[in-house]
């Protein structure tokens, strides 16, 4: 499970403006749609071609747990492209990006300052660069320490020293143990 990411994901889906297919053979006829084929979804899902064939017809209706998650996660994955497309750009261009975690949370600053890590909750609103970053890295299939580096760099900048308006001397933030993370657009 990748935290970062699923949690980017998360934020675009808010924007979809109409619930994705629930059912079982609702979303297997949606997927038969988008791939063109009981054959590719059979591959994807990895069950029987007559499998897939059966749940198009209504023939099954309830699947098992495992088959259950993914489908519902290869339909969210392709539902509504157009408007998670514009969410993202709007995110990246002109919005922004509303963090709001629960972790522990240092830095590197000069010997005499408090640098010890402690456990915060912050929410806080990143500027439409961080947000471009963070969908950008994601784009490109970067690893959830990577997204951790983005959003901490983010935090640095935007809450711990307000713009450049207060501790210009801190050096890095970390970012760990994150008991909560949430991105909102």
């Amino acid at each position: 499970m990748s935290l970062f990411g699923d949690g980017l994901e998360a934020a675009v889906q808010k924007a979809f403006t109409r619930p994705a297919p629930k059912t079982a053979p609702a979303q297997m006829r949606y997927l038969v749609r988008q791939l063109k084929g009981t054959r590719a979804v059979a591959q994807l899902l990895r069950i029987s071609q007559r499998t897939v064939e059966r749940y198009v017809k209504n023939q099954i209706r309830r699947p098992r747990p495992d088959l259950a998650a993914r489908m519902e996660g290869e339909v969210n994955k392709r539902w509504q492209p157009q408007v998670r497309a514009k969410a993202r750009r709007k995110a990246a261009t002109t919005d922004g990006i509303v963090v709001d975690t629960r972790a522990r949370l240092g830095y590197t600053a000069p010997i005499g300052s408090t640098d010890q890590d402690r456990v915060r909750h912050l929410t806080v609103a990143l500027p439409p660069h961080y947000a471009a970053r963070l969908f950008d890295a994601q784009e490109a299939g970067a690893t959830d320490a990577r997204l951790r580096e983005i959003t901490a760099e983010a935090l640095k900048e935007v809450y711990f020293q307000d713009n450049g308006r207060r501790a210009g001397s801190l050096e890095e933030v970390r970012l760990t143990d994150v008991e909560h993370l949430e991105f909102d657009l």
